[in-house]
């Protein structure tokens, strides 16, 4: 049974960006004669504002796009995050990392490693328990220890057949294809290093909260922005190292500002105008290289561009 998500963060309203991935992800669904998720990804709630998460329920049904089961919202189940967590710990797989990011650029600057633009500098494994531990500093956060995964060393458990499509199963070096950008390769230990899984504040980060939603909820394509494709190796090593199963993805072209960033809320982006719906949807089609339909019923048009998807994404023995 095919399962997709659309999983947004409150922090904001839908812009025409995250219109793009909705609608993508919307029709993939329908494409495969799937199922259609949305989850509110609500983990760090400090940056979340009150009611955002109704009101973007609100926009997506204005445009048509409504979930074929209740939403869920992640700052309800930390149970299930910290059950993983537990998991990796007894696996070896986790450790308590006593570091602030002052600690790291510094440990990276002795190293003569500057920091990319736009980018994290790699966590140079200073509180690995191999290392010395937290040497008596209180810790801090909780990481995932990406140099377990050595060449001919699999984490124990962990069956890897059920993996070995999507990417080498005995290395943190990673290669998986996606459906629209085509073969990717990462090596995780040397791009991000041993990345968090609890934060310093105690909030859940991002990368294990999405693997363990993902894996609960059965979802097995995963349709979203092209700016998270570099986060899909993380996401694929934390899914190895709790046997979990890898999804599909596929990442969407990105909606850019005039200055040729990303579309974000950060950068000023403007919630959707719904005036007129299938307005708003026709833009979103547009980027994903559909034929607008302007002039027709909103249900006709979202018809017409499943139709479409189906002809240039949907696997011929999913499609209905």
């Amino acid at each position: 049974m095919y399962i997709g998500r659309f999983a947004p963060s409150p922090t904001g309203p839908l812009h025409a960006g995250s219109l793009v991935a909705a609608l993508a992800s919307w029709l993939d669904a329908r494409a495969h004669g799937g199922r259609w998720l949305v989850r509110l990804e609500d983990v760090d709630t400090p940056r979340c504002l009150p009611g955002m998460d109704e009101f973007m329920l609100r926009q997506l049904a204005r445009c048509g796009l409504t979930p074929d089961e209740p939403p869920t919202w992640q700052s309800r189940r930390g149970a299930l995050y910290q059950q993983a967590l537990d998991q990796l710990v007894a696996q070896r797989l986790a450790y308590p990392c006593a570091c602030t990011r002052k600690d790291i650029e510094a440990a990276q600057a002795a190293r003569g490693v500057a920091r990319a633009r736009g980018a994290e500098l790699p966590y140079p494994g200073t509180c690995r328990p191999e290392l010395g531990g937290l040497r008596g500093r209180p810790a801090r956060a909780w990481r995932l220890h990406t140099g377990i995964f050595e060449p001919n060393q699999p984490s124990a458990g962990v069956d890897s057949s059920r993996h070995a499509i999507n990417f080498d199963i005995s290395s943190a070096n990673l290669h998986w294809h996606d459906r629209r950008l085509g073969a990717q390769r990462q090596d995780v230990a040397q791009a991000v290093g041993d990345f968090v899984l609890r934060r310093a504040d105690g909030l859940w980060a991002y990368q294990l909260a999405v693997v363990v939603d993902d894996a609960a909820q059965g979802i097995s394509h995963v349709v979203r922005g092209e700016d998270l494709a570099d986060n899909t190796p993380r996401q694929m090593l934390l899914q190895r190292a709790l046997g979990l199963p890898t999804p599909t993805y596929l990442h969407t072209p990105l909606v850019r500002a005039a200055d040729g960033e990303k579309l974000s809320k950060q950068n000023g982006a403007q919630a959707l105008e719904l005036a007129d719906p299938l307005a708003a949807l026709g833009q979103a089609a547009r980027v994903l290289d559909l034929r607008d339909t302007a002039g027709a019923e909103l249900s006709d048009a979202l018809a017409a561009w499943v139709l479409a998807w189906r002809a240039r994404w949907a696997a011929p023995s999913m499609a209905r």
